[in-house]
């Protein structure tokens, strides 16, 4: 599986409670690692026992260091397209551990070409895919770049993209929909340029506070240039993401709602997959685990999606997969994978427990 998106340094602390404004308090723990949307996504895929593969921009400075070493940690070989001064983006989350929630203040990708971060103000209580990112969807890659992008994607049977350098994630999908490779989209938060990349994906998964932009107008065309029928006027104001994603080309669209039911369209229908209840230690990094999770299922089903595809660069992809009770069996693994990584604390802490991880593979290998 490849991944295409962004990778971070996480400084994770454990509260009892967030500081109001201008008090300091103690943390009872302290963990730093690597982490980031499309980099947790590809050490889940990795984890399921499948294959995973980074593509970001990491950088060869101390940081990057520490990030490259976590993700090999993991069994995640990285692609890293950062120059050797490059830093990676850092994130700072606050854990409460009475309830697992977390909040989350980040630099991400807010430069998309090669080359250090700048800096960006930082606001409290602000989402990890939420920080300003510098719209690039005119920008191309270089050719060395769209050479290790093309490497990248040999023998890949899915691909996963968060919407972060954003000019590689479009690179990455163009290829991968000329060869027929799905396209997964990690949807945490709009991004600008996203209506672009949206062209491209396949299957989004939304986050609960994901929004389309009010002022972007609906597409006359989908992804596969086919005009649009008019908008579903059953859905509710809720689905109003759901439903403006679908008219930029997903076939198929899902948004996570925490421990409620995920809510699928799939063609203007409607459907739900619940969320088993666990006993709830961090729910840090469970959104990346339910994409990389599908990201993992996608790829041990190509054959139903590719041969939708009989020629490079258009056929949309089978309905088997994004318009079937198929893509429903893989969200039924998905979340039941995101679910049990609550059970424990950090990102990864899941990964250490040798009877979860095992018993997720032996149910992946039989989906």
């Amino acid at each position: 599986m490849l991944g295409c998106g962004l990778a971070t340094l996480d400084v994770v602390q454990t509260v009892d409670r967030l500081p109001a404004p201008d008090e300091k308090i103690v943390a009872s723990a302290l963990l730093v690692e690597s982490g980031g949307p499309a980099a947790n996504a590809a050490s889940t895929a990795a984890a399921l026992g499948i294959p995973a593969v980074l593509l970001s921009r990491v950088g060869g400075a101390m940081l990057g260091q520490l990030v490259a070493q976590g993700l090999r940690a993991r069994g995640v070989e990285l692609v890293d397209l950062g120059g050797p001064d490059d830093t990676p983006a850092v994130s700072t989350v606050l854990v409460t551990a009475a309830t697992g929630e977390r909040a989350v203040v980040s630099v991400n990708a807010t430069r998309q070409g090669a080359g250090s971060l700048r800096s960006v103000p930082a606001r409290a209580g602000l989402a990890s895919d939420d920080a300003p990112v510098t719209p690039a969807a005119s920008a191309r890659v270089d050719a060395a770049a769209a050479a290790a992008i093309t490497a990248a994607l040999d023998g890949v049977t899915a691909l996963l993209v968060d919407g972060h350098h954003l000019d590689l994630a479009l690179s990455a999908a163009r290829a991968a929909r000329a060869v027929g490779v799905p396209v997964l989209l990690d949807g945490g938060s709009w991004k600008p340029g996203l209506e672009e990349l949206l062209r491209l994906v396949d299957v989004a998964v939304l986050s609960a506070a994901f929004r389309v932009p009010d002022e972007l107008a609906r597409p006359a065309v989908d992804g596969h240039g086919r005009p649009l029928p008019a908008c579903d006027t059953d859905a509710v104001a809720a689905d109003d993401a759901l439903t403006r994603v679908q008219a930029w080309g997903p076939t198929a669209v899902a948004q996570s709602h925490g421990a409620d039911a995920v809510v699928v369209l799939r063609r203007g229908r409607r459907t739900t997959v619940p969320v088993p209840t666990v006993t709830v230690v961090d729910t840090l990094g469970a959104g990346d685990v339910l994409h990389g999770a599908l990201l993992a299922w996608l790829g041990r089903h190509p054959g139903s999606v590719n041969g939708a595809r009989t020629a490079p660069g258009g056929t949309p992809i089978s309905e088997a997969v994004s318009d079937g009770a198929d893509l429903l069996d893989g969200l039924r693994f998905a979340v039941t994978a995101a679910s049990a990584s609550c059970t424990a604390a950090g990102a990864h802490g899941w990964l250490t427990d040798a009877p979860l991880t095992e018993a997720l593979r032996a149910e992946l290998r039989t989906r």
